[in-house]
Order: structure tokens, then sequence, then C-alpha cells
């Protein structure tokens, strides 16, 4: 403390002593007036001495003061012009009406005066707009970050280019871990002797440690078909620039000594421990066998995953186990249950509705009650043609039932089946969902980033031809009670014939046991022609829709139907599957307005192009043959232009995320 303060707080209590001394004094002097004067000259010397100190005090006060002034002003200069903090004042039309010289020289120059915001960073003005406190932003190759006081127009810029290098270095190394797997190697390796299969085993080990050995990875293998790998996010970026391309390396090694082994990559990355790293490579894992293999799935720490690969059709399986054993895990379900709801899509078409009356017949041998939930104003002409023969079976149609009366039978022993999705935003009532526990999916669609929360059992194969075949291999299986009626059979047959277009489409030695399994129970062949017929006018609307079409590139025809046309999506799906057949095409993709106010995209290819992945790219999905995305609040073309850049985007190797 200044040596005046302490003087100034001894003198406070002496002004206070004045008054009562000169009280006294007038006292003493009426009783003796000489003590009184001798009195009073003693109080004026220490009065002269007291104004006197009091003086010195105010000099000594207002030098201090005048010594701080000094002092601030200088600190003041000092940290506006010499210190390592930008300062900047900017004006309503964002031009610069001063910065210190600190922020000047940053760019090589003397004065800043007169410049706009957009010349020191295009992403200045979005932040003084978009009314963010703080952030960061990139000056002449260096990170700042600026705080923004708009109430002054002022702006403080930080350097923070060490900081964010440091962050950089540290987000890098950070470890990441990976669980690679042999897709199919059970399968090629069954029946091989000991040292053709010591060969594959050497080719693959050589062909992944080179891999790992070039990007600085850890690889270890746990078994015969499956491999872990440590890396950090730096090498995981470097592999994501490449798309990967081990997948492709195993592929055609192994296809030169015709074994056709692929990969499947689960990735697990995030600022998380090594258990939870491990999960999420163990779930990205499963994501991409779900998928069908032959990819890599990145986890990511907020749970978004990225795709990589994925360009072959999954392999046939040759054995029948697990149909079997979810055969008999469905049954212990079913019988656990104290009725059964089965649910498909919404807008279900034949495969939904085929799949759905095969899984009510599971409950019907096994003697439970069950019911398809159906919104009967969504369904298309296929779909309304099976239901009124199924009319005429009082039986069968008395088990379809609204999602109304489906809430009403909705208990805690129910047994909800979704059939021919996976995803909760696709169900006809996603609200069963949320009042039912127990859930079964089977799904014969590539496994998405939407999947339904904690299912009891999943039957998902993407190798299959549809869900009705799933459903009808399920059925082999289940006790034989009762026997399949005509219908009943047709219907699944019906959705077998729609998603493989009459046996030409993803369709394996499997897809024809179920057929013949279905036509020895009874399936008619005429009536599901008689089902599938079209009329003039849809087909016209088909023919319309595909006026304007044209090959983009590669043999991707694109077709754009006018602005004031509206099409169901069916009719869009089928435009696409007529322009496939065109010469040349590989892949084809319809764009229309729907009457429901969004775009539908439908894309179909021969599988030389992965149209799943293009309309995942979109928000869709599908497999790589046969997929579809919806979008809204744009126009068609946007949706166009949007498309095109997917097309784009894969043919250079792109990704999802």
């Amino acid at each position: 403390m200044p040596e005046f303060y302490k003087k100034q707080k001894f003198l406070y209590p002496i002004y206070s002593l004045i008054f009562f001394t000169l009280i006294l004094i007038a006292i003493l002097a009426y009783y003796h007036w000489v003590i009184g004067i001798a009195a009073f000259l003693a109080f004026g010397f220490i009065l002269f001495f007291l104004i006197k100190l009091e003086l010195l005090f105010r000099k000594n006060l207002e030098q201090y003061t005048s010594d701080m002034i000094t002092r601030v002003k200088k600190v003041s200069d000092e940290a506006l012009n010499q210190m390592p903090i930008g300062i900047l004042l900017y004006n309503r039309d964002y031009g610069i009406d001063w910065a210190n010289p600190y922020l000047a020289s940053c760019f090589g120059y003397h004065s800043l005066a007169g410049w706009h915001l957009y010349e020191l960073s295009e992403t200045l003005p979005m932040i003084v707009k978009q009314e963010l406190d703080t952030d960061v932003v990139t000056l002449n190759k260096r990170k700042f970050r600026v705080f923004v006081r708009r109430e002054e127009q002022l702006v403080y810029f930080f350097d923070v280019t060490e900081q964010t290098q440091i962050e950089k270095m540290y987000e890098d190394q950070r470890t990441v871990l990976a669980v690679i797997y042999l897709d199919n190697y059970d399968e090629v390796t069954q029946g091989l002797d000991d040292q053709l299969r010591t060969n594959i085993n050497s080719l693959v080990t050589a062909v992944l440690n080179e891999w790992a050995l070039k990007y600085g990875m850890y690889l270890k293998r746990a078994s015969s078909e499956r491999f872990f790998a440590v890396l950090n996010e730096s090498i995981l970026a470097q592999l994501e620039r490449v798309k990967f391309d081990i997948l492709d390396q195993v592929r055609e090694e192994t296809s030169k000594r015709n074994i056709p082994l692929t990969l499947s990559i689960g990735v697990g990355s995030g600022a998380l421990s090594l258990t939870e790293l491990g999960a999420l490579a163990q779930s990205g894992l499963d994501l991409a066998l779900g998928r069908g293999g032959d990819q890599v799935a990145i986890k990511q720490m907020s749970g978004k995953a990225k795709f990589y690969g994925g360009k072959t059709n999954p392999v046939e399986k040759r054995t029948r186990v697990r149909a079997r054993v979810i055969s008999h895990a469905l049954k212990d379900l079913v019988l656990e249950s104290s009725n059964v709801l089965i649910m498909g899509h919404k807008l279900p078409d034949m495969d939904a509705i085929g799949a759905a009356i095969g899984i009510l017949k599971v409950a019907d041998l096994n003697q439970r009650e069950g019911y398809i939930v159906l919104d009967e104003n969504n369904l298309d002409k296929g779909v309304q043609r099976l239901m009124q023969e199924i009319k005429q079976y009082p039986n069968l149609w008395s088990r379809f039932i609204s999602p109304e009366q489906a809430f009403e039978l909705a208990t805690e022993e129910s047994l909800l089946v979704i059939v021919d999705t996976h995803k909760p935003s696709m169900v006809i009532e996603p609200g069963l969902l949320n009042k039912i526990e127990n859930v079964v999916v089977i799904d014969h669609h590539r496994r998405g980033e939407e999947f339904i929360d904690d299912p009891l059992l999943v039957y998902m194969e993407p190798y299959a031809s549809s869900t009705a075949e799933l459903v009808t291999e399920l059925l082999e299986y289940q006790p034989k009670r009762l026997k399949m009626n005509m219908l009943e059979a047709t219907a699944l047959l019906a959705g077998m014939i729609v998603d493989t277009k009459s046996f030409t489409f993803r369709t394996g030695a499997r897809t024809f046991d179920a057929a013949s399994y279905l036509r020895s129970h009874g399936a008619d062949t005429v009536l599901v022609q008689k089902l599938l017929k079209e009329d003039m006018q849809h087909y016209l609307q088909i023919a319309k829709t595909l006026q304007h079409a044209y090959i983009y590139k590669n043999g991707i025809a694109i077709a754009k139907a006018e602005e004031n046309q509206l099409c169901e999506q069916v009719l869009i799906a089928q435009a696409a599957d007529t322009l496939l057949t065109m010469t040349g095409v590989t892949a084809s993709f319809v764009i229309a307005n729907r009457h429901d106010k969004m775009i539908g995209i439908s894309g179909r290819s021969l599988g030389e192009v992965n149209v799943q992945l293009i309309m995942e790219t979109l928000g869709g999905g599908g497999h790589l043959t046969n997929a579809a995305t919806q979008m809204q609040n744009i126009s068609l073309s946007e949706a166009e232009a949007q498309l095109q850049a997917a097309i784009e985007e894969y043919l250079e190797g792109g990704t999802k995320s």
C-alpha cells in the first residue's frame, strides 16, 4: 500500500479529535484563561502541522495518480501495439476501421484500415453475422481464436497455431482398433486338403502383413479367419484416402487362384477407452457383415458410420444350418408369447405381404394367434389384387388388422415380428416398437445405420433373393401340424418373383429350392402372373417417365420425369427396372415427384455398379442392384444434380458417412 494511503488512514481519527480538543480548550479557558491560552497555542502548532501534512498528502496523491495514468496508458499502448494479440474495429458494412500493428504484421502490412473482413478470411464475416461469440479462423496460414464483441464492433485475435498443431498431433496419435474377418473362409476352404489350405492362409497373411507394414500398423492373427489391427487416426486417414484398397488386393490375389476370398473390416475410432474402441470395432464388423461383407464399416464415437467397399454381391451360403437354428429359435419365441403381431414396411410390396403371411403360418403351426398389421389405404395395385384374393379366405382375411387394432391386442407377452425391413422409421406403425419389447427382425436388405433397438432375434441374410425366401426356409423346419394352402404358398412365391424380377436378379440355388417347396405346396404361378399384371395406363406412365432418359457416364442411365407428373414409388421403381433392360445400360436411376410432395429416386443395376452406395449418399439404401431414396424440399433439377454428384463420388471411389 502507498505511504500516503497509510498517512490518510492515520489522519482520519485526528480530524475527529480536533473538534473535541477545541471544546475542551474553550472549557479550560473559561476557568483558567492563562492555561487556556497556552493550550490554544499548542493546539495551533499541532493544527499547522496537520494542515502541512494534509497538503503533502494531496501532492503525493496527485503525483501517484499521474504516475498511474502514465503507466496504464503505457501498458495500454503496449497491449494495443506490441503484445501478440490482434485487435480490430469494424463498421456496419463489415469494413475495417482500425487494426493494431500486430494484426497488420500478420499480413505483412503496416495498416489494415480500409480492408474488408472478407479479405482477411471468408469465414470471419460469417462468424460476426451468425452471432458466434468465439471460433477459430485461419489467417495467412496461421490459426487464430477470435472473440467478437458486437456492441463495440470489436474483434480480438489470439494466435492458437501451436495449440491446434498439438491438438492435431494428439488426434493423429489417438488409438484406433480394427477387426478383420475373412467373410467366406469356411465356405471356400471346406473340402480342401491341408497343403492348399495352408497356401491360402499364407497368401492372405502375407498380403495383410505387407499392407500393415506399409502403413505402420500392428497386425495379429487371432484365428484362421480373424485378425486384429492396432493403428492411429493418422493411419486411418491414409487408409480412407486410398478407399481401403486392401479389399480389392485380397479379392484379386485370391481370385487368381480361383479362391474368391473377401474381407470385412470393423473399425472403432474416437476418444474412448480401449474397451469401448473394441466394442465399436466389433459393432462395425457386425454392420459390415450385415450389409453383405466385402466392405469396411468405421464406427465413430458419435454413433455414425462410414462405409468403404461393398462393390460385390454377397456370396450365397451353401449350408442351411443357420436357417434351422433361427427356425427353432423363432418357434421357442412364438411358444413363449401370448400372440404374434407381424408388420412390414410402409406401402408394403408382395415380398413384405408374402413374408408376413409366412410368419402368420409359423404362428398357426405353433398354435398361437397371429395377426398381420396392414394399412389398407396405402397399397399398390398388385397387393390390392392379392387382398381381393385373400378376402375369399375368411380365416386368413380375419387375421389382417389395422394399426389401431394392433395396439389393442398388444400385451407385455406379445411377440412383434418385423419383415422386409430393419429400419424403425420404415415400419407401418413405429409406435408398436415402443409398446412391445419382444421383437424379431427378418430381412434380406443390407444392414444400414438405422436399426431396431434390442431385438430378441435377428435373421438378416443379404445374399437372399427376398424375405419370402428366408421365411419359406424357416417354414420347412416348423412343426407340420397344418398344411399350407394354395394362396399362402402363392403369396410367398409372388414375393420371390417380384424381388428377383422373375428369377433373373439375386437368384441362387436356394432361391429355386424355396420356389420348388412352395410349388409342391400348391403355389399357383398363373395366379402370380394375374396379381402382377399391369394396366395399360400404368405402362404408358412408365413410358412417359422414361421419355427424357439419357446416358450419364459409364453406362449409367438417368431419367427425370416432368415437373407436373406425380408418380407412385412403385411406378418409379418399375420405370428403373424397364430402363435397365435397354442396350448399353449397366445401371439406371429414375427421378420423379411423388404424391406425398417428396421426390423419389430408384436405382437398379446388373451388379457392376453398387446402387446401394449411391443411394446411401443421398440418405437412402437397399441392395447392390436395387436401392432407392426419398428427398424433400428440393426441386427435381436439384435432386438430379445431387444424384450426379453422388455418381461422380462413387465412380471416384467415394464413401458414405
